[in-house]
């Protein structure tokens, strides 16, 4: 299927543009996820977005950021409601935009824990996911979501959505790359940093003391071979 002009509109068609050209010119400091994410839920005609890291090494969801939904329902998604997530593996899977519809049924779906809990609670109803990778390594997510009452998502949004997920798979390996070598942690705080962040404002914002702040930042000038913040700007850049 291919777009037509009844699918798209022109000042869609140039927000489609908009997003494309913010994500190739992005450097490796700025989380991408927080330049484009309303964006795309606009694109796609939808109300609610999140995008969430993967640890590689527990395969759980972490880092989560999100356009219309309480940031109290992302870290209760990751505390526990990932854990009873009956749609995420399966829309994964699949490597492409998928619709929620499409790997769990309706009727199914509305008698879980998950939904009567977690995406009733804000209000989500039609989903619709799209899951970028770098080989078999997983690189970040878009999960996209509508109201109930709203039509459900349709072949238009997945032609959109696997349009949008090359470009935003790039600025988030480009990203990647900078922090090789870094723990998750470490690449938190050396992100933040670079972007201009005091030691207080980088404690403040992931929620960790000033000594632990200090501590990262050390060691991440000592892996990258920097002696101050302006270098590690230069070095990540």
């Amino acid at each position: 299927m291919n777009l037509s002009a009844s699918d798209i509109t022109p000042e869609e068609l140039r927000l489609f543009g908009d997003i494309v050209a913010r994500l190739e010119e992005l450097g490796p400091v700025v989380d991408v996820r927080t330049v484009v994410l309303p964006a795309i839920t606009q694109l796609l005609r939808a109300d609610f977005a999140a995008s969430f890291d993967c640890d590689e090494q527990t395969g759980l969801w972490r880092n989560g950021f999100s356009h219309n939904v309480d940031p109290l329902q992302i870290a209760r998604y990751e505390a526990w409601f990932q854990h009873i997530d009956p749609v995420t593996s399966h829309l994964r899977a699949r490597r492409v935009a998928t619709c929620v519809d499409e790997v769990v049924s309706r009727r199914e779906l509305e008698q879980t824990e998950f939904y009567n809990d977690f995406l009733c609670r804000d209000g989500m109803h039609h989903g619709i996911n799209v899951y970028a990778f770098d080989g078999a390594t997983h690189v970040g997510d878009l999960r996209i979501w509508r109201a109930q009452g709203r039509p459900d998502f349709t072949e238009r949004d997945k032609l959109l959505l696997n349009g949008i997920e090359p470009f935003f798979r790039r600025a988030l390996l480009r990203r990647r790359h900078a922090c090789a070598g870094l723990t998750g942690r470490e690449s938190d705080v050396a992100r933040l940093v670079a972007a201009g962040y005091t030691d207080k404002d980088v404690a403040r914002t992931l929620g960790i003391g000033l000594s632990t702040v200090r501590t990262h930042l050390r060691r991440v000038m000592a892996k990258k071979g920097v002696a101050n913040r302006a270098s590690l700007a230069v070095a990540l850049a």
